[in-house]
């Protein structure tokens, strides 16, 4: 019986309302128009592809596609030796629309493929380009030196008295 009655007590505490008004609070508070959604969309198709968008009353949306698509993937095992294989995966591509509080309007189209993802917008840094100038290496021209050309006299030996001697003379 007793348990019946702290039970019973404990109901009612709970169920009573209470004092703190959380809705008149934040309704003061939040100082942005509500924004509710105006369209969307939900597409899956048996083949494993699909589409889905939806677009909100502050002019934000969104657009996005997936196709199922066979991918060719090398691997290398523990021993340096390579296996290729074909997997399945998914193929993406899309693009979303917003403006930002200070009225800057921003687009963002993607794609996500075996070549990675691929974001495109006027918004993302871009890498800066430097031209550079290949150094060309020096063109020496070389003049071979020419070796000096020497008149050399050759020296004769002096005559000896010579006779021939023998058969025949």
């Amino acid at each position: 019986m007793k348990l019946f009655v702290i039970a019973a007590i404990l109901a009612v505490a709970a169920a009573a309302p209470s004092g703190y008004k959380t809705e008149e609070k934040y309704e003061k508070d939040y100082k942005y128009p509500e924004i509710t959604v105006v369209s969307q969309s939900d597409e899956r198709n048996l083949d494993g592809s699909s589409q889905w968008s939806y677009a909100l009353s502050d002019y934000t949306t969104r657009d996005e596609s997936q196709v199922q698509k066979k991918f060719t993937v090398t691997t290398v095992d523990d021993y340096g030796k390579e296996y290729t294989k074909e997997v399945m995966g998914n193929t993406n591509k899309g693009s979303s629309y917003w403006v930002s509080p200070e009225g800057e309007k921003f687009t963002l189209t993607w794609v996500a493929d075996d070549a990675g993802f691929q974001p495109k917008g006027d918004h993302l840094p871009v890498a800066p380009v430097h031209v550079y100038e290949l150094p060309v290496a020096p063109v020496h021209v070389y003049e071979l030196p020419v070796a000096p050309v020497h008149e050399y006299e050759l020296p004769v030996a002096p005559a000896l008295p010579y006779k021939r001697t023998g058969a025949g003379y």
